[in-house]
């Protein structure tokens, strides 16, 4: 396994993420934009993940070249997201967002499909790679916010700019893989699809990532405004991920004790009383730094399964679709309705309805894998 070149990509790509995530709202909030028009703009950044992995997934599995997609995605990404230098009004923003989003939300499923065939589908093995990813984020998170601090929010745009370069340099250099699958004539993708248990999983992860919208979407806003600094809010960005490390490194000992359908359950149970918790106590920094302990259970955990799990529902060359399907229901309409419905609710009823909402969504989660999910630890689950 070529585990630095994989651990690269993933230490810039998350990056990237350690660095849009909490602060492009706060940059959007610095040149004008309300708490609207940023929950929209956020949203954009998923809404091409509905589309764009499927499409590119499509092409790398039907011309067996993943890599060459990532490669290509990357650049382009890198390339058109200048285009932030060059304008800050509504319209201008949102194109560039959607044209940039389309390019750099097609590289990482065709990434983890190539990763999971190169360490053969252990989530073990992929959480190894996967927590230099969450290094990336806490060094993005942790530097910036101390950053900000001193200097204008308005260089979040060349740094996030270099970073991309950084995927793109760090693409060329990962070896691709053949397809594997024990069928040389999978099962129509559609079959699979149409599955209940695939169909439940689908709509939990779903139901997860919408959850997730209001803390991508204004955790650094709704904190600046009780007071904290910059700095402050950087290090609990930083504490979730790093408590997320911790528990990829554990995690092979957590699946060898629990099923994959618990863990699920465990998961989404810690993801509504963490939203709770930020609603009821945003003062209250012991309470806060709680939340972000959770962090572990309601990203790290929940993650590593899930792909694991689009690991064996989708096999052959349906895997990097199946990848992309997975990031698409989840990041993609999940992530864009969690940051759609965060704007919306903002400023009325308030940020408190929001994250309740939130936790509510992820309690429809556990009750759905509770009702529709049975075991999920066969060695195959799908055709």
């Amino acid at each position: 396994m070529p585990y630095w070149r994989l651990s690269t990509f993933y230490f810039f790509y998350f990056s990237v993420l350690g660095s849009l995530i909490p602060y492009w709202g706060v940059y959007l909030q610095s040149v004008g934009f309300s708490a609207r028009r940023i929950g929209e703009l956020m949203a954009l950044l998923m809404v091409s993940r509905i589309i764009a992995p499927y499409i590119w997934g499509w092409l790398a599995d039907h011309r067996g070249q993943r890599l060459t997609i990532v490669r290509l995605a990357a650049f382009l990404a890198a390339l058109t997201f200048l285009g932030v230098f060059f304008g800050t009004g509504f319209w201008w923003m949102a194109v560039v967002i959607l044209f940039f989003s389309f390019f750099w939300n097609a590289t990482l499923p065709q990434l983890e499909a190539v990763t999971m065939s190169h360490i053969g589908g252990r989530a073990s093995e992929y959480a190894r790679v996967r927590l230099w990813g969450s290094v990336g984020f806490i060094i993005a998170v942790v530097g910036l916010g101390q950053l900000f601090d001193h200097i204008a929010i308005s260089w979040l745009l060349p740094v996030l700019a270099v970073l991309m370069v950084g995927i793109w340099l760090s693409s060329l250099v990962i070896p691709e893989t053949e397809f594997k699958g024990d069928l040389p004539h999978p099962e129509p993708m559609h079959k699979i699809l149409l599955q209940p248990k695939i169909l439940a999983f689908l709509l939990v992860c779903f139901l997860m990532q919408a959850s997730h919208g209001p803390y991508y979407t204004f955790y650094t806003i709704y904190l600046t405004d009780y007071g904290y600094t910059k700095s402050a809010i950087g290090m609990l960005w930083a504490l979730g991920v790093i408590c997320e490390i911790g528990i990829f490194l554990w995690l092979n000992k957590l699946q060898g004790r629990f099923s994959l359908r618990n863990i699920l359950l465990g998961s989404f149970a810690l993801a509504a009383v963490r939203w709770t918790l930020i609603a009821m106590f945003p003062t209250y920094l012991s309470v806060l730094i709680i939340a972000q302990v959770l962090h572990a259970a309601t990203f790290g955990v929940y993650h590593a399964t899930a792909i694991e799990l689009v690991h064996k529902f989708f096999v052959g060359r349906h895997q990097t679709r199946g990848q992309a399907i997975y990031g698409s229901v989840g990041f993609g309409v999940g992530g864009a309705f969690g940051s759609y419905y965060a704007g919306i609710t903002w400023a009325a009823p308030g940020p408190e309805y929001t994250f309740l909402s939130a936790a509510i969504l992820a309690a429809i989660a556990f009750i759905v894998t509770w009702y529709w999910l049975g075991s999920l630890d066969e060695k195959k689950e799908a055709a």
